[in-house]
C-alpha cells in the first residue's frame, strides 16, 4: 500500500522526532493522527502544518482504554483503519548526562516508568492496531529505539534497558504478526539536532559526536524520519524484524 493511501498513527507527535515523523508523512500525502498527552497547542500546530488530511487526538498511551479510544477515533474521523502505527512517545525522560541518575541512584520506579512508555505502550497500541490491520492483509508498525542499547557512551540505565526490551518486543511481534501481512520494525536514532528531549544535552556533547561519525554531523529528526518513511512504504515489503540504526555511522551494526 503507498504511503499516501494509509492512514498514520504517531504517538507523542507533537513535538521533536514525532512531529518531524509526522509531518513527513504529511509530506507523503497520508493522513496523519498527530498523538499527543499534554502538548495540545502544539500538536495542534503541527496539524496545521500538515493540512486538512490530519488530525491531532488526545490519548495517554499507557493506558490501554485510552488507546482503543484514540483507534476509534483516528477510523471515525478518516473512515478507515489505521495502517501504520509509530511508537515513538518518550515519557517523563531528558537526555541529560550532567544530571542523570548514576548505577547508585537509579531506582526500579525509574526502570519500570520507561518500560511502561517503551513496552507496555507499544503493546497497547499493537493489540488495538492488530484487527484493523489483518482485515487488510496489510500492516506497519515501527517502533523507535536508541544506538545506546549498541553503544552505551552515556549509562542512561532505565532509558537503555526499556529500548533493548523493545528489541525484543519488535521481532517477537514481527515473528507472530507475519502471517498478517504485518511487518515490525525498529528505527534506532542516535543523539538528534536538536530537540525538546536533548536540549539539555551540552553543545560540546554535540560536538564530539560529530566528530565520531564518519558523515561529521549529528542526525537531524528530519532524517531519521525518512527511515521511518521507508519501513511503511512498499519498498520494505520484505522486510520485518529489523532493527535500523539512524546516526551518520556512529554505530556500525
Amino acid at each position: 500500500m503507498e504511503i499516501k493511501d494509509q492512514v498514520i498513527l504517531v504517538t507523542g507527535a507533537s513535538r521533536g522526532l514525532g512531529a518531524a515523523i509526522a509531518k513527513a508523512f504529511g509530506r507523503e500525502g497520508a493522513k496523519v493522527v498527530v498523538n499527543f498527552y499534554k502538548s495540545e497547542q502544539k500538536a495542534q500546530q503541527v496539524v496545521q502544518d500538515i493540512g486538512d488530511h490530519a488530525v491531532a487526538i488526545q490519548a495517554d498511551v499507557t493506558d490501554k482504554e485510552a488507546v482503543l479510544r484514540l483507534f476509534e477515533q483516528a477510523e471515525q474521523h478518516f473512515n478507515q483503519s489505521v495502517t501504520t502505527v509509530v511508537n515513538n512517545a518518550l515519557i517523563n525522560f531528558t537526555f541529560d548526562a550532567v544530571n542523570r541518575k548514576n548505577a547508585g541512584q537509579i531506582q526500579w520506579e525509574d526502570y519500570q516508568t520507561q518500560l511502561d512508555g517503551s513496552v507496555k505502550a507499544s503493546l497497547y497500541t499493537t493489540q488495538a492496531a492488530v484487527e484493523g490491520m489483518s482485515r487488510l492483509n496489510f500492516g506497519r508498525i515501527i517502533t523507535i529505539g536508541t544506538n545506546l542499547v549498541q553503544n552505551p557512551v552515556v549509562p542512561y540505565h532505565d532509558y537503555n534497558t526499556s529500548k533493548a526490551a523493545l528489541i525484543g518486543f519488535t521481532r517477537t511481534m514481527a515473528n507472530e504478526l507475519g502471517a498478517n501481512g504485518i511487518t515490525v520494525n525498529m528505527v534506532s536514532g542516535g543523539l538528534l539536532q536538536k530537540t525538546d528531549a536533548s536540549a539539555a544535552t551540552p553543545d560540546d556533547v554535540f560536538d564530539l559526536i560529530s566528530a565520531s561519525t564518519p558523515l561529521k554531523r549529528v542526525t537531524t529528526p528530519e532524517e531519521m524520519a525518512d527511515a521511518v518513511l521507508f519501513f511503511s512504504s512498499p519498498w520494505s515489503r520484505a522486510v520485518t524484524g529489523q532493527n535500523l540504526i539512524v546516526d551518520g555511522g556512529l554505530v556500525m551494526h
